[in-house]
């Protein structure tokens, strides 16, 4: 079933609505994401082990440096989180409405979602990426006797520009193709479970003759937006594992193929060893891609905007 789609286009405002999204995912998620990293950083090289778990590696950030260890690299992250939402929700809606042609379905058309997904996971991945290299190399830094140290940046600004001035400008773009993949595979991967299950949801709840409120609206936003985080996490996290390893790499000459990393962790660790990280990943992304669409979804309607 189809039907002509009266939305008017909203220009600036599904930007707005992004934007918003993009910062509550940080103040959840960004501890896990602080394990995530050190784990990928740390377990995956030639010395083997350095921490257990996810746990044991949370412990051992407390204990050396406080809650303020895991909120380390946070600063970017905001920045990078708060422009690359605002672009990524923004792309994906007016992407979506521009390949429906003025015509839009009462279902989800894969046929549309993938290619609006991939497109806005592409443009954001120039974005997130010199942020993302940032954030990486301040949170391999630390206190912590276990842990080799790593060169000293003082600030999120300082790292920034001793890369720059090492590295010059393309130095600060160091994985740029491995987050190029990550980020167009898995926002397809995302919006489609995320359209799907918000689909599927509702039209159980009409057919029960339930009825319809915000609080239910925010429910299934929570649910449709955790699973797609999952989804996005369980399908590219190899890719995050080899981009991690990339860009906090010492040696400028390191290699930067992520299918050359992986196949080396793979020799090295397994499978196991290419998802690295899995257990606070898959923690962090139910509550923290919950956040980001709740979120997102309130600011659309205090926008005006309809989110069909």
């Amino acid at each position: 079933m189809v039907m002509e789609d009266s939305r008017k286009p909203y220009s600036y405002k599904e930007y707005v609505a992004g934007l918003f999204a993009g910062v509550a995912p940080v103040v959840v998620g960004h501890p896990f994401d602080t394990v995530k990293v050190k784990l990928q950083k740390h377990n995956t090289n030639v010395q083997g082990i350095t921490y257990r778990n996810g746990f044991h590696c949370t412990a051992r950030i407390l204990a050396t440096e406080g809650v303020r260890g895991l909120y380390i690299g946070a600063t970017p992250s905001f920045v990078g989180m708060a422009f690359e939402s605002s672009l990524l929700f923004g792309i994906y809606s007016q992407t979506k409405q521009s390949l429906q042609g003025g015509v839009q379905s009462s279902r989800p058309q894969p046929q549309v979602i993938i290619p609006s997904a991939a497109f806005a996971g592409a443009i954001i991945s120039f974005v997130l990426c010199p942020s993302e290299l940032v954030k990486c190399r301040m949170q391999i830094q630390g206190t912590d006797s276990l842990v080799p140290k790593c060169s000293g940046y003082s600030s999120s600004l300082d790292c920034a520009l001793k890369t720059i001035k090492s590295d010059g400008v393309t130095g600060a773009f160091r994985g740029g193709s491995t987050t190029f993949l990550r980020e167009s595979i898995g926002n397809a991967v995302f919006f489609s479970v995320y359209e799907y299950v918000r689909y599927y949801m509702h039209l159980q709840l009409k057919s029960g003759s339930s009825d319809h409120n915000n609080l239910v609206d925010m429910g299934i936003g929570i649910l449709s937006g955790g699973l797609g985080g999952v989804a996005f996490w369980s399908t590219v996290l190899p890719l995050d594992v080899a981009k991690t390893i990339i860009q906090t790499a010492p040696d400028k000459s390191s290699p930067t193929n992520p299918f050359q990393v992986l196949n080396s962790i793979y020799r090295m660790s397994g499978l196991r060893g290419c998802y690295t990280g899995l257990g606070p990943t898959i923690l962090r992304a139910f509550p923290a891609n919950a956040a980001a669409i709740v979120t997102w979804e309130v600011a659309m309607k205090l926008l005006g905007i309809k989110n069909n």
